[in-house]
């Protein structure tokens, strides 16, 4: 064959562009594909770890088998997963049962504390609905380094509780307990204050979040049955399986509702009715809690409906002699006395 040189030039130029896409510093695809894959295996291990806590926690213990039922996640990467975190001294088997170590534990606090400080961003400084929070933490909780950790924990102005009322560890690693019962414990007529709301599993979440049941607020059973929770609440009579209400810790109390038994939602505000703000409910928070305040939902403000839309949602209220706009979920975290 003759040797022709500019298409040895060809060969070779494409050569070095080739090697440049494949292992270019940083940017290439091989350490794009390698990055890519330490992140995976960082993201399962943290998974497995978090996993692992929240069984621990709650007085359970699990096997692979188990492990793997609970974790979307392909076997063989979990078992890869384990060998790796075993061999780092984060989990240890205990005949067939896997358990955490003392740093293995240290290390699932230090997840759920970025997850739950990204859970109480979202609520306080962005606009995205709270059936968003959970999933969008899940995300952000395996790509926050310490640095950036505890720089969103002092913007936060390091907060002790996330939205949903669980503690978020701090940055020793110490975690609060929740003080309370589930809701589906309490006897009938005892009074309680909703504490936490538990937002697993997704479909339990989801329940009571169309249900409106807010964080902070004031309970007392009515009824209890096997097939059912009867409570009422602000104005308004709840009912809920057994199995999501146990999803709801309530911390018992005596003598607020009765105190607090004519304050109501807004939201049940009729059209010939006159009402003064009783307060703003604390399920509404950041930005949106502000916006309210500023357009003079305070408390002690005399307000009624101004207008009322042809389906009733949303209702325009009177206030310091203006008409606002509100949307029935808006509405609801106002509370009120009717006069």
């Amino acid at each position: 064959m003759t040797y022709n040189p500019v298409i040895a030039l060809v060969i070779f130029s494409g050569i070095v562009i080739l090697s440049f896409v494949l292992f270019r510093p940083v940017k290439g695809w091989y350490w794009v594909f390698k990055n890519n894959l330490s992140s995976n295996e960082k993201t399962i291990m943290e998974d497995i770890l978090k996993q692992l806590y929240r069984l621990e926690n709650n007085g359970s213990e699990t096997d692979i088998i188990a492990l793997t039922n609970s974790l979307q996640i392909k076997n063989r990467l979990i078992i890869d997963a384990i060998h790796k975190m075993t061999v780092n001294d984060l989990v240890f088997f205990e005949n067939d049962l896997l358990k955490l170590t003392k740093e293995g534990r240290k290390y699932a606090l230090r997840i759920i504390r970025v997850h739950r400080l990204w859970e109480k961003y979202l609520a306080e400084k962005t606009g995205f609905d709270k059936s968003e929070w959970h999933g969008r933490a899940e995300e952000m909780e395996h790509l926050l380094s310490k640095e950036e950790t505890e720089m969103l924990a002092a913007q936060l102005g390091n907060p002790m509780y996330d939205p949903h009322g669980d503690p978020i560890p701090n940055v020793l690693g110490k975690i609060k307990r929740i003080e309370g019962i589930p809701l589906a414990s309490m006897q009938v007529n005892s009074v309680g204050m909703i504490v936490h709301i538990e937002d697993e599993p997704d479909v339990i979440y989801k329940q009571i979040l169309a249900e409106n049941i807010h964080i902070g607020s004031l309970v007392r059973i009515e009824e209890k049955s096997s097939e059912r929770i009867v409570f009422y609440s602000e104005g308004e009579e709840f009912v809920l399986a057994p199995i999501v209400a146990s999803n709801i810790t309530v911390a018992e109390r005596k003598k607020e509702l009765e105190e607090n038994d004519q304050t109501v939602r807004l939201s049940s505000l009729k059209e010939d009715e006159i009402a003064r703000i009783a307060g703003i409910s604390k399920e509404c928070r950041g930005e949106n809690r502000r916006r309210l305040l500023d357009l003079g939902f305070v408390k002690g403000t005399e307000i009624r409906i101004d207008l009322n839309s042809p389906l009733g949602n949303p209702v325009a209220y009177a206030v310091k002699g203006t008409s606002i706009a509100l949307r029935k979920d808006q509405a609801s975290k106002i509370l009120i006395n009717k006069i």
